[in-house]
């Protein structure tokens, strides 16, 4: 595996495999790899000749008040498990090569970022359709793999490639959980052991759901409530947001009589937590 921290040396690297045939599949991640982002390098490795994996700590997608500065980072131990995937390529850039003096321009979406994350996270999603758009024009990948855990991001980045035209295929990849359930993020490593029996409220409300609508509930409100009331009985947890959306364009949902996405974010001591599950109504 090659580590590049320049943008010209990694076009000019992408363009010799493009010229020899060669497909490639894109991982773009903050680093601190678990599970779940090997996950997508297993799955653009079986999908493609060549496989880049980018590694930034996007600073334009934290608000004033989040874990910039303590997000997790261990880049030796993340270039040890790249390189045991063989993972081809390593993008590993500076905010100043990201972000140069003089940088101006965002990527904004009028559609699908009021709501859930965007909500309570105002200018997230500006800078994650920024960072995702320059990473894949500078890129260029066949194939770009992104993780479901990140519903919404996920929705935004397919809305971005299809407005601005950009020749990659989205691909969304399940999530990956631990054998207690608990969905796979860099930050479960704020959690303290009593702290994550906390966090398993998130994946066990799910259970909770399925259980209502096989008693023929139908109001959305009353399920979010009874949702609320679980996740609120445990000791460390704070809700940011319980909703239930429609899958694709995120409206809220009053009567269930279709597919439906339950979508959580919950505060477990520091760690910002977020889980989703789509339902299907049959």
């Amino acid at each position: 595996m090659i580590v590049i921290n320049k943008i010209e040396d990694l076009r000019k690297i992408i363009k010799k495999e493009k010229l020899e045939g060669k497909k490639i599949g894109f991982v773009p991640t903050m680093g601190y790899l678990h599970e779940g982002h090997l996950s997508l390098i297993k799955k653009a490795k079986s999908e493609n000749s060549i496989v880049v994996c980018s590694i930034f700590v996007n600073p334009t997608q934290f608000g004033p008040n989040e874990d910039l500065e303590k997000y997790p980072r261990d880049f030796e131990r993340d270039k040890f498990l790249l390189e045991k995937e063989d993972c081809n390529i390593l993008f590993y850039p500076t905010v100043q090569e990201m972000y140069p003096d003089g940088f101006f321009t965002k990527v904004s979406l009028n559609v699908l970022t009021g709501k859930l994350c965007g909500k309570s996270r105002p200018g997230h999603f500006d800078g994650v359709a920024t960072v995702v758009t320059k990473l894949l024009n500078i890129v260029a990948p066949d194939n770009a793999y992104f993780g479901l855990k990140d519903y919404q991001q996920l929705l935004v980045i397919k809305r971005v490639v299809k407005d601005l035209n950009i020749d990659t295929n989205i691909v969304g990849c399940p999530i990956v959980r631990e054998k207690d359930g608990l969905a796979l993020s860099s930050r479960n490593v704020y959690l303290t052991e009593e702290q994550r029996e906390s966090a398993l409220s998130l994946n066990k409300s799910f259970s909770l759901v399925e259980g209502m609508l096989l008693k023929g509930v139908k109001d959305a409100n009353k399920i979010k409530k009874e949702v609320i009331k679980y996740i609120e009985g445990f000791r460390f947890t704070k809700i940011d947001y319980v909703e239930i959306v429609d899958p694709e364009t995120l409206e809220t949902i009053e009567e269930i009589n279709g597919n439906f996405l339950m979508a959580l974010a919950v505060f477990v001591g520091k760690a910002r937590l977020i889980d989703n599950n789509v339902f299907t109504i049959n």
